[in-house]
């Protein structure tokens, strides 16, 4: 069966990356579900061409149509949805990716305030014990930002900062993407090739 992934975006900047994530799980050929907050909606807006409908219906019928993917492949679920099966240790059905991962999110995830589905599901995950990872993007970090770090981190979560690598030459932004893709996927256990591995040139094939 194949694994079914969340992906939660939220209104830190750095809306490319979680189109980047989204992309390459279904090449790699993962289900994907998403969950968008509204800040998430106005970032998409900002720092893309992408205008997402408000209604989660519609926002699932642009991003298939945007991913060339039916249903079966990509759902999302509206924020307010607890019948989603994210909401359920007895049905969520594997990791949870927050990309980008808002330091409001962050606060929320770390104190367990489960205010809406998508804290739901990153909640559940910890309690759970299944595989939660958040990609922050802010700077610079203050000491509560580091503090919630450190709480969700001995929680079990991984923190996956949104800071791209340079040794691998990027040559686009496409290529500073790739890296945090790269690096998120190998946590999920996904085989990739947007990255090759430390040490080994990708030029020369050494």
């Amino acid at each position: 069966m194949t694994e079914r992934i969340c992906i939660a975006i939220t209104g830190a900047s750095g809306s490319l990356y979680a189109l980047g994530l989204i992309r390459a799980l279904l090449a790699a050929g993962k289900k994907v579900d998403v969950i968008v907050s509204k800040a998430a909606q106005l970032v998409l807006a900002t720092e893309t061409d992408m205008t997402l409908p408000g209604n989660p219906r519609a926002q699932a019928e642009y991003l298939q149509q945007y991913f060339q993917v039916d249903d079966s492949h990509l759902r999302v679920f509206g924020r307010e949805d607890w019948m989603a099966p994210w909401a359920s240790g007895s049905a969520q059905p594997g990791a949870v990716v927050i990309c980008p991962c808002s330091t409001g999110t962050l606060s929320a995830i770390a104190t367990g305030a489960s205010n809406n589905l998508l804290e739901r599901a990153a909640d559940v995950a910890l309690k759970e014990r299944r595989k939660l990872i958040l990609v922050p993007r802010e700077t610079p970090y203050s000491e509560i930002h580091l503090q919630n770090m450190l709480t969700l981190t001995r929680m079990g979560a991984v923190i996956l900062p949104a800071s791209p690598g340079f040794y691998h030459q990027p040559q686009s932004i496409d290529d500073l993407i790739d890296f945090v893709v790269a690096r998120i996927l190998s946590q999920l256990g996904i085989d990739q090739a947007l990255l090759p591995p430390w040490g080994k040139d990708s030029s020369s094939g050494a």
